[in-house]
Order: structure tokens, then sequence, then C-alpha cells
């Protein structure tokens, strides 16, 4: 029988810009990402680069989390754009915007890449992907970005991956990469609010041997 409660402790919290004490500088504020001295340590030489990417990365720090807790190691966040980039996993578009996450080639890349197996949960409810966690695994799931102000309401679902670390018989625990404190790290919400920003799909993200809870 699956426990009622289950955190994965110490799971390492990730922004997908440099310093998450300057999110709600450039988020609140629109303030350039490369105020933040922190940008440079994601591994790209080039602000422009970092600027087009960096609000697109949400998938990718959640993966980045998720390694660095099981210690499976990882090259900075540049070099793994590059690689995702390589296997499909965001694709350019003509009028110079991007589709991606695409969860498919994600999921291969990332078995082939670093040994974590990944289910795609295309259709379903967050209280299912929630009971799939256990002392291996961890989840993704897409919701709008405007969970990191859950006080108030929201436009949209979708849109923004948050990693999930934690469950219990009537909320989660996530990482909120462009989430603003108090609602970044370890963040708990009921399933009852998670329900008007989630999208209804998700991933997850097991490794054999991963550390305990």
């Amino acid at each position: 029988m699956k426990e009622l409660t289950l955190r994965h402790a110490g799971v390492p919290y990730h922004t997908q810009w440099g310093s998450p004490e300057w999110v709600r500088h450039i988020v609140e504020k629109q303030g350039d990402p490369c105020d933040d001295p922190g940008w440079r340590k994601s591994g790209f030489p080039d602000p422009q680069r970092y600027r087009f990417w960096a609000k697109r990365l949400c998938g990718l720090t959640c993966l980045e989390s998720a390694l660095d807790y099981w210690r499976i190691e990882h090259p900075p966040r540049a070099a793994l754009l590059d690689e995702a980039l390589r296997h499909g996993v965001y694709r350019m578009r003509d009028d110079g915007g991007v589709d991606g996450l695409i969860y498919r080639p994600f999921a291969t890349w990332v078995s082939e890449a670093f040994g974590v197996h990944v289910d795609v949960l295309p259709q379903a409810p967050l209280e299912e992907i929630a009971a799939r966690l256990d002392r291996q695994t961890l989840a993704i799931a897409s919701v709008s970005p405007e969970i990191r102000y859950p006080e108030r309401p929201n436009q949209r679902q979708g849109g923004h991956l948050i990693l999930l670390h934690g469950r219990d018989s009537v909320g989660v625990w996530f990482h909120n990469p462009s989430g603003i404190a108090p609602q970044q790290a370890d963040v708990y919400l009921p399933f009852a609010t998670m329900a008007r920003f989630y999208a209804g799909r998700g991933m997850t993200l097991s490794r054999t041997g991963a550390l305990g809870t």
C-alpha cells in the first residue's frame, strides 16, 4: 500500500533564471534578466541567447533539479539546451517562436542520456500523477505560470512546467522554476487550488536506486 504522505527531502531548487532572488525583478518589473550577475552560471556566453531562452526553460530547469537530486552528472543549462534541441525537444517556428517542451522526444532523450525513465501522461488528473510519486519517482506537471500567485484569479491553464516532489491525501509539494518567494521552492498547494492552473498533462521521472525521502 502506498504511503498517504510522501516527500522527497532536499530536492535542489533551481530557477530558470540566474538567481531565485532576482525572479521578482524579472517577472514583476520586466527587468533585464542579465541584471542578475548569476545569469552566466547557466553557461550562456551570449546575453541575447540567454534572454531569449531563459523564460522558456522551465522544463529543463525541472530536469536539472531531478538530476542533481539523484546525483546524475549533466552539463550546464546552455549545453543541456543544445542537446535538447538536437533531439527535437524544442522546435523553432518560422515566426521566431518556439514549440516545446515536447514530451515524447524529451522522454526518449532523458532515458538515453541520463538513464531516467519518463512516462508521458498526456491526459491525467493531477491526483493520478501525484499518486505515482514514490521513493524513486518525481513528476513534472503542466500548469499556468500564474500559479506563482495562487491567491489571485487566473486566466489560463498550462504553458509552464513545475516539479512535483511530494504529496499527501489533499495536495502536492513542488518547485516552481519561475516562482516568486514564498511560492518558489517547496510550495504546498491543495489539489482544489492546483486544478485552476493545471492543464491535465504531465510526466513522471523515475530513477532506480534514487535517494530516499
